[in-house]
């Protein structure tokens, strides 16, 4: 069996995505719409073989949103996908793909927890690092910074 390219899999992203993916050295980026996020992480699983959820995270590009991003491995290739969604400005909702990689858990509570980003269909979307009576979103561009932090006991 002759292990999957990156160019190979793009072709594939390609054809049933209708978006080109970027291919860089042993791996390759998409941009989706956040609708396409559980449906290509599906695809990835399956049809790319990227069995391995690595990381999730996002970023806070102020007035033009937050972005969403999650590595995926296919470890026999190797090959590294990078799929990425952006939020319009203000909004936060995307959808959980903890039903297709039960790693993204997690990573997705984290991500709610710095960002504010609310994984719709998580099973258990609370805070992870902070307590639950923390206000704001530490990652957060509009998080005030200058507010006095209680001691830790």
């Amino acid at each position: 069996m002759t292990a999957l390219t990156p160019a190979a899999a793009a072709a594939q992203i390609q054809q049933h995505f209708g978006v080109a993916p970027v291919v860089a050295g042993g791996g390759l980026g998409v941009t989706l719409p956040r609708e396409r996020w559980q449906e290509f992480a599906r695809f990835a699983k399956n049809a790319l073989e990227c069995r391995y959820f690595n990381w999730l995270t996002a970023v806070d590009w102020k007035e033009q949103g937050l972005e969403i991003l999650a590595r995926l491995d296919n470890v026999e290739a190797p090959m590294a996908v990078t799929m990425r969604t952006r939020l319009e400005p203000g909004a936060t909702h995307c959808p959980t793909v903890t039903g297709v990689f039960r790693g993204a858990d997690w990573m997705e509570r984290e991500c709610y927890d710095m960002f504010g980003v609310v994984f719709d269909g998580h099973p258990d979307l609370r805070r992870i690092l902070l307590g639950q009576d923390w206000e704001g979103h530490p990652l957060r561009k509009d998080y005030a910074v200058d507010t006095p932090q209680a001691p830790y006991r």
